[in-house]
């Protein structure tokens, strides 16, 4: 059973301290080693009951210290058990010494590691915990291979050995578990970037409750639990009016689809009025398919001031294209002082303009890893390389509430808002479509407009986004998801706020 996933992520500087605390508060670390290997030990009972044989991989540190306790456990159960050592045992110290002498003297079969080593059963990964920072030896990375190539399967001990906790990339080389134990405190390269590939399942053991509360954690795990209330519930008096006025502007010539899904999104998430402001080719198209909407054709900037004097909150992007005529209504829809959401070709455009940009706190900004890499004028491979680098830098860049969307998306905002940022452990590959980022930008328009603060606004339509595309998976399948199918999807988690 994995306990419940904590509130908080920490990063690798702060898991240790947390570890020390622990310690110190008077739990030993032996003891810490024996509850970590037991919680890993019942992971794998639970996926592979039947194996009834066990293959440790242990390094030099503590991580090794519990693949030796796991292969200890596995051996008074009855198991077949072989572990294999990249690092001479005796050259261990403190508590990973002496989990190697308790698995000695339990009799657990101890041998140095080769090439040509014959694994059998499951593989138990312990040769590399959230300390690595650097490359991947050489030893190690042959290890990692040969492990990659077997065709057993993995359970990875805290994190899969090579993967970098805080960013979520291999170093070098990385085990492709099945499944990943990680220990006390959740670790963001689990979430994001490649993590979710590499850790497969995820099992959380917290190992002592409560966790020290005076250790800072470094990011905010979305849940509905603290932000299903940002959306307050609706009086039967209500009017339209009180759920405010949105405006949609993009839909460039032969790009009507964005908006479309866009505007679609924002009527079924709340929104009291829609208007869409749009070429004219996309009136009659739009019209057809959302007749609630209010549609405008636009050709140029004099028609869109009225449409801005009027509504409440703004999308701008989805279809705009990069033309004069996109680049006009850009500029007129920086200038107003609107709650609003960037996405899509405005932020293209953005990153052609002077910096900084200064776009203040009532703005949220959505780009995937290309757009943010053109924002902040490095590679796509450098913004996935530290994710949480790259949207912090957009924040200090822009001024204002930052979604980078993408495997574990993360939100963060000014630190006036005083909160931390957020990273969203929810969706799954089958999101990986066109249309998905519109879909969120009218969600989150919709929020804006019925006055959600745009920080808690940002982080609420991210998760619900993530949950809707979740439940729609677990109801098709994640091969062949459309982005219009997840509009109904949105509109019901946001009418189950109470479900945790």
């Amino acid at each position: 059973m994995s306990d419940p996933l904590p509130l908080w992520v920490h990063s690798r500087q702060q898991t240790r301290q947390l570890d020390a605390a622990l310690i110190s508060s008077g739990i030993a670390g032996i003891e810490l080693m024996q509850r970590a290997a037991q919680a890993a030990w019942q992971a794998l009972l639970a996926r592979w009951p039947d194996a009834g044989c066990v293959t440790v991989l242990c390094g030099a540190g503590n991580n090794a210290g519990d693949g030796y306790l796991v292969a200890r456990l596995a051996l008074a159960a009855g198991w077949r058990v072989q572990v294999w050592t990249l690092s001479a045992p005796e050259r261990l110290d403190g508590d990973a010494a002496a989990a190697w002498r308790q698995a000695q003297q339990a009799g657990v079969p101890i041998a140095g590691w080769a090439a040509d080593t014959v694994f059998d059963g499951v593989l138990v990964d312990a040769l590399l915990g959230t300390g690595l920072s650097g490359p991947v030896r050489a030893h190690f990375a042959e290890a990692i291979a040969a492990v990659n190539r077997s065709a057993c399967p993995v359970l990875a001990i805290d994190v899969p050995s090579g993967l970098d906790a805080d960013r979520g990339v291999p170093l070098g080389a990385a085990v492709q578990a099945d499944v990943t134990v990680t220990f006390i405190a959740l670790k963001l390269g689990l979430l994001t970037a490649q993590g979710p590939d590499l850790c497969g399942e995820l099992v959380y053991a917290a190992l002592a409750d409560p966790l020290p509360p005076d250790v800072p954690a470094s990011l905010e795990l979305l849940g509905l639990s603290r932000w299903k209330e940002c959306l307050p519930s609706r009086p039967r008096s209500a009017h339209k009016g009180r759920f405010g006025h949105l405006l949609l502007v993009g839909g460039g010539p032969g790009m009507g689809g964005a908006i479309m899904l866009a505007a679609e999104a924002a009527l079924c998430s709340g929104a009291g009025k829609v208007t869409v402001a749009t070429s004219a080719e996309h009136v009659a198209p739009l019209l057809s398919r959302c007749p609630e909407a209010m549609v405008r054709a636009v050709t140029d900037g004099r028609e869109l001031a009225p449409l801005l004097a009027a509504a409440d909150a703004l999308v701008l992007g989805p279809g705009l294209g990069r033309s004069a005529w996109a680049e006009q209504l850009l500029s007129l829809c920086l200038d107003a002082a609107l709650p609003r959401v960037l996405d899509a070709d405005a932020l293209n455009l953005m990153a052609q303009r002077s910096r900084p940009m200064g776009l203040g706190e009532n703005t949220v900004v959505t780009p995937h890893p290309a757009e943010a890499a053109r924002l902040l004028q490095c590679s796509t491979a450098q913004v996935q390389g530290d994710r949480l680098d790259a949207v912090l830098g957009l924040v200090e860049l822009l001024g204002c509430h930052v979604v980078l969307k993408g495997a574990g998306s993360l939100v963060a905002s000014p630190a006036s808002a005083l909160l931390l940022p957020a990273v969203c452990g929810a969706g799954n590959p089958g999101m990986a479509v066109g249309g998905m980022g519109d879909v969120l930008s009218g969600l989150l328009g919709a929020l804006l407009v019925q006055r959600v603060p745009a920080a808690q606004a940002a982080r609420y339509a991210v998760l619900v986004h993530a949950i809707a595309g979740d439940q729609l998976a677990g109801d098709v399948g994640e091969v062949g998801i459309r982005a219009g199918e997840m509009i109904p999807a949105i509109r019901r988690v946001l009418n189950q706020r109470g479900v945790a």
